[in-house]
């Protein structure tokens, strides 16, 4: 499987995570239903990483590697707590485009911290994608 294939498929999985999430959260604490899906996924990523064999590497890792992946952890848990909580407020088809900003802000961020080029079209593309979800999440 190639990247644009995974990627794809992240985008569909992303999507499916939203609308049930949206249903899920209905009767619930916002926090509580985001430490539910983190044991799903704690559970489900350790299941395939056990499955895999590649356990073995946890003792091969730097402290580099390590410490990003834990800050990279709370980053994502930070985002999810969050996401719960706006999906739990506002509408599905508002609170995601918001959401999918994140797009346009790691782009700035891969040129700034991981010294990506800046090319026209993905200038130009941010650029869209920013307009367009001001457009959807201002539409009455």
């Amino acid at each position: 499987m190639n990247w644009w294939v995974a990627a794809l498929f992240s985008a569909v999985f992303a999507a499916a995570t939203s609308i049930l999430a949206k249903i899920g959260i209905k009767d619930i604490n916002s926090n509580l239903a985001t430490a539910i899906r983190t044991v799903v996924i704690l559970v489900f990523a350790w299941g395939i990483v056990l499955f895999q064999g590649t356990y073995k590497e946890l003792f091969s890792l730097n402290k580099t590697t390590i410490i990003f992946l834990v800050l990279s952890g709370i980053a994502t848990g930070l985002s999810w707590l969050f996401y719960f909580r706006a999906l739990q407020l506002g509408e599905a088809s508002k609170v995601v485009p918001i959401d999918k900003l994140s797009l346009v802000l790691t782009i700035i961020m891969a040129f700034v911290f991981l010294k990506e080029k800046a090319s026209l079209q993905v200038i130009f593309g941010a650029v869209l994608m920013t307009l367009g979800t001001l457009i959807i999440s201002l539409a009455k």
